[in-house]
């Protein structure tokens, strides 16, 4: 575990949202990129990393377990031993999962959230982990998410970057998370 009590979140990085027709227009296809680097930089510096997976048991769509698409992105740096794998069924990460319980254990203060979809379950979790006590560090790059109605993917990401600025969140990049806790070259 990190001296610096921190855990990185990876909300919903999973091939559920591929399975869709709506991948077509989700702003960064290649997501699994951004958040390899996190993974890598957290298990770099010993900090905890959390997979969180979105499921609906039972509703026949890609989010229920029984379709076969509740599985992280096949591009993604896949879970070590140790690392947890939670699944909820609410959009933020604490609700409907033991969370709270295993960073309280691990003594993390700080989380840094990554994953899909920026301004659903990636912000919500941010909110509710701010109004839990957390430091949040919200790493917009390694996020991303689809058009809503008139609004552009970029629109959405911008006004989830305004209303959480200094208020539930720190908005950083990976590459500013890197220089300020030391990249390895992997």
């Amino acid at each position: 575990m990190g001296g610096m009590n921190r855990a990185l979140i990876v909300i919903d990085v999973q091939e559920s949202f591929r399975a869709r027709p709506l991948w077509e227009q989700i702003a960064n296809p290649e997501i699994a990129e951004p958040v390899n680097r996190l993974v890598r930089l957290a298990r770099a510096n010993g900090d905890l990393v959390v997979w969180v997976l979105h499921t609906e048991p039972g509703s026949g769509g890609v989010f229920d377990p029984a379709q076969g698409h509740v599985r992280l992105l096949d591009e993604l740096e896949q879970p070590r031993s140790g690392e947890p794998v939670l699944h909820k069924t609410s959009h933020n990460a604490f609700t409907t999962t033991h969370l709270q319980q295993l960073l309280t254990e691990a003594g993390v203060r700080e989380l840094t959230v990554c994953g899909i979809r920026t301004e659903q379950c990636v912000e919500t979790t941010t909110r509710v982990g701010s109004d839990l006590g957390y430091r949040m560090v919200f790493v917009t790059d390694a996020t991303t998410t689809n058009p809503i109605g008139d609004l552009s993917a970029d629109a959405i990401i911008e006004r989830t970057e305004a209303v959480l600025r200094d208020r539930f969140a720190r908005i950083s990049t990976v590459a500013e998370r890197e220089a300020e806790l030391g990249a390895s070259e992997a």
